[in-house]
């Protein structure tokens, strides 16, 4: 079914919504899990997640984003038990197998995972998410991330891999991916010709042979091409190195800026250097960070906020920051300044918590109300939308809905924001025919697939000459000498 929007009066494009969520029981606002109506406690039972997602398909919704993480945070007040007594992030259920049963009870909402380039040979990773693609019928949303946790590396091998070296492996980690999905099958290759018997055409298919620092591939895929062949690819670097990888590979970037100016200063950095690598300023969609808390009146608004506020967990939220930024800031008095320092880990968000106050040197005062209040929308409807048109004017896409509670924090936005939304043209009124990529960017350029600005487009036809058929002719060839 075709898109029926009701055009904003000011030409505003739609925002593209997406709801931010985690299979554990404390994502991002930690304490919340012990408000009463909350019940991400129930993260392991398949129907909160199922019914969140119909709920979300219901209301139209672009995408179900899935963040994850593969080991615990950094040490906090001397140790990682604080980690588990909050529930901080852990436990924590693999998000793509979660997505294979949410594929089976929607149609049309996107399917976003987050995985690691340390937790998965790329390989396998390919071929899952062809899977999952396969059986979405062309909803499989990747976001790519290096992993900043010492422990997440150490579950995998090694140690903690230096900042920029992390976005080597995954330049070669995506390469690869990129082979086998974009390269190792032809269009046409898989016939299922049963009069005469042939399942695919073996001159369509190839070897990649694929030789780099970390992996050795030889291929060929084993799924053939889904629907969309690549998954629409998300990524959130906002350092200077994850910013140039996201501009060369992203087609949408989810940001947690402090404010809408630098936003702006960040949205403007990203789709320069994505024209200058050769694409397109628009083929990169930005969806900012946000929690809403909507009342009637802005008295109803701050009542439910300061509810909200006596669960919140301050601890857990500097051990958040402290932790994926691999700093120990546990135990310290809240007036204690964040200070200059250098980390391997997540330096993009140190940059944002620097910006957030005055002089640049927040306090872990700050840094808990930063990660409560600085990304928090709060008012009527019509004042949370006009706040929302700001973030537009800054250059961001779209939205990556923060909860507090699940589902209640999706509830209130969908029964009293999404209407306002919707009488601005601000939002869409049912979901575009087509893929996930489809439906984000419209069915211009190739259709379901990436564009040909995409690097990934260059392993098109790139591996002819390995075609099963070529390889028995070189092998038939050694024989006989």
């Amino acid at each position: 079914m075709a898109t029926a929007d009701t055009a904003h009066p000011d030409g505003r494009p739609r925002l593209l919504l997406s709801a931010f969520v985690m299979n554990t029981t404390s994502h991002i606002m930690g304490g919340q899990w012990r408000h009463p109506a909350a019940q991400q406690h129930r993260f392991n039972e398949l129907e909160l997640w199922t019914s969140l997602a119909r709920q979300l398909e219901d209301a139209k919704f672009d995408v179900m984003f899935f963040a994850d993480v593969v080991g615990l945070y950094g040490n906090d007040d001397g140790g990682w038990a604080p980690h588990v007594r909050r529930g901080m992030q852990v436990p924590a259920n693999d998000p793509l197998i979660l997505l294979g049963a949410l594929a089976a009870t929607t149609r049309n909402i996107g399917l976003a995972a987050t995985s690691s380039v340390v937790q998965s040979h790329p390989f396998q990773f390919a071929r899952q998410i062809s899977t999952l693609d396969h059986l979405s019928q062309g909803r499989a949303a990747w976001n790519i991330v290096t992993s900043a946790a010492e422990n997440a590396h150490r579950n995998f091998g090694d140690g903690l891999v230096a900042h920029d070296d992390r976005y080597a492996w995954a330049d070669e980690y995506v390469a690869a991916a990129y082979k086998l999905w974009e390269g190792s099958w032809d269009d046409g290759a898989l016939v299922q010709d049963k009069e005469n018997g042939i399942h695919a055409d073996p001159d369509r298919v190839h070897k990649i042979y694929h030789r780099g620092h970390r992996y050795s591939i030889d291929g060929p895929h084993l799924s053939a091409p889904s629907p969309q062949r690549t998954p629409v690819l998300f990524q959130a670097g906002s350092s200077g190195r994850g910013q140039q990888f996201c501009a060369a590979h992203a087609e949408a970037t989810f940001m947690l800026s402090p404010n809408p100016a630098a936003a702006a200063e960040y949205t403007a950095s990203v789709r320069q250097q994505a024209v200058a690598a050769g694409r397109l300023a628009g083929d990169v969609k930005f969806f900012q960070g946000l929690h809403f808390i909507v009342g009637s009146t802005e008295a109803e608004a701050a009542r439910k906020a300061a509810e909200l506020d006596e669960y919140l967990d301050s601890g857990a939220l500097i051990a958040h920051i402290g932790g994926g930024a691999g700093v120990d800031l546990g135990g310290l008095d809240l007036d204690t300044p964040l200070g200059e320092f250098h980390t391997e880990g997540t330096q993009g968000h140190l940059d944002s918590l620097r910006k957030s106050v005055p002089g640049g040197n927040p306090t872990l005062r700050d840094v808990a109300n930063f990660r409560s209040r600085a990304h928090r929308v709060l008012g009527t409807p019509e004042q949370i939308v006009d706040r929302l048109e700001e973030w537009q004017d800054a250059g961001v896409n779209g939205i990556n809905i923060i909860n507090q509670l699940i589902p209640d924090s999706y509830t209130d936005f969908i029964e009293h924001v999404l209407p306002e939304l919707r009488r601005r043209g601000l939002a869409q009124q049912d979901y575009a025919e087509g893929t996930l990529r489809e439906k984000l960017f419209g069915a211009g350029d190739n259709g379901a697939g990436l564009n040909d600005r995409h690097p990934a487009r260059s392993y098109r036809g790139a591996f002819t000459a390995n075609s099963a058929t070529a390889e028995q002719a070189q092998n038939a060839l050694e024989d006989a000498r």
